[in-house]
């Protein structure tokens, strides 16, 4: 009878939960969805979370009623009330989780933006089975034609702010080992830091360093999350096997890479916060400066190549107003 009912717990044991944060939308969350529905894309055991955070604009009715519509019984939608970011909605999913259906081995955070390729989530729950020290793990991403994405990155530092915005070959082979987005080998890897598009975390993690950081509105919180776990001793990889499409910047507009919209003011909050938090005022300050030092040296070789500036708009000024001495509390 023991042995029979061990099996049995065995059986019903949540494995996983994917947390799904949806923000005006719904058609790319429903369309995550119908990918995770795919039979092998998710392991037995595996409990999603659609979490609207406050649309306003019908999006948790029109997630509901395709969840029930597909007779995705092991999905659930999440209205939330307020738009608190990131790590907001993602906290509060992961809290109705553990409270209504028990603590799961994995949360995978997963972007509405994104289309789970068959079997790609069963690939990175095994990777995580198989790597007890592994507390953190990501996808590979990729465009609909297959081509990779820069997903799995070091944590920042003086030397890549100002290499990431220089954009030269002679620079950049010159700082290669501190280059923030690294060529990754075709077999899993240790790095500092993946996307939160497609990042898997082992529920013993939070357990000792926390939940996400909801100081950060939109992005760095997983930079966050994943230096605190590294401080803590956890291990962070990048997985390729796991292959996720990404359809870049759909969730948020601020990475798109056809007429790339103006960098909200949250994006430089989050960065200041981020370095502040984790390295102080002088790591700030310096960081600030090479970064403008190296977008500075672009816009100059631009100019003498007679190129016109890529990138968002208005983005040097609106570094300049959130940065260092002109920032303002």
């Amino acid at each position: 009878m023991d042995v029979e009912h061990s099996r049995q717990d065995d059986a019903s044991r949540l494995k996983l939960v994917v947390v799904i944060v949806n923000y005006r939308t719904a058609d790319l969350t429903v369309d995550c969805l119908a990918s995770l529905s795919v039979p092998g894309t998710v392991p037995d055991g595996t409990r999603i979370i659609a979490a609207d955070g406050g649309s306003g604009d019908g999006s948790a009715e029109i997630i509901a009623a395709a969840i029930k519509a597909n007779a995705w019984t092991n999905a659930t939608c999440l209205p939330l009330d307020t738009n608190g970011g990131f790590a907001y909605g993602n906290n509060r999913a992961i809290e109705y989780v553990v409270g209504n259906f028990g603590r799961p081995d994995y949360i995978l955070l997963l972007n509405p933006d994104t289309i789970a390729r068959p079997g790609s989530i069963s690939r990175l729950v095994e990777f995580m089975d198989g790597k007890p020290d592994a507390g953190i793990a990501g996808s590979r991403l990729e465009h609909p034609d297959g081509r990779g994405q820069a997903c799995a990155f070091r944590f920042p530092s003086i030397a890549n702010e100002f290499e990431s915005e220089v954009k030269l070959g002679p620079v950049t082979r010159l700082l290669e080992r501190w280059r923030i987005a690294p060529d990754m080998p075709k077999e899993p890897s240790r790095i500092d830091w993946v996307s939160g598009a497609s990042l898997m975390i082992r529920t013993e993690v939070l357990d000792q360093i926390g939940m996400l950081d909801e100081g950060y509105f939109l992005y760095y919180e997983e930079v966050d999350f994943c230096i605190r776990a590294a401080r803590a001793g956890w291990s962070c990889w990048h997985v390729p096997q796991s292959r996720v499409i990404h359809l870049v910047g759909q969730s948020t507009g601020v990475t798109r890479h056809i007429n790339p919209s103006r960098r909200p003011a949250y994006w430089f909050e989050s960065r200041r916060r981020y370095h502040l938090k984790h390295h102080g005022a002088m790591f700030s300050a310096l960081s600030d400066l090479a970064w403008l030092c190296g977008h500075i040296g672009w816009r100059i070789r631009l100019l003498a190549e007679g190129k016109p500036p890529s990138g968002p708009p208005h983005l040097l000024q609106d570094f300049i107003r959130h940065s260092g001495p002109f920032h303002k509390v």
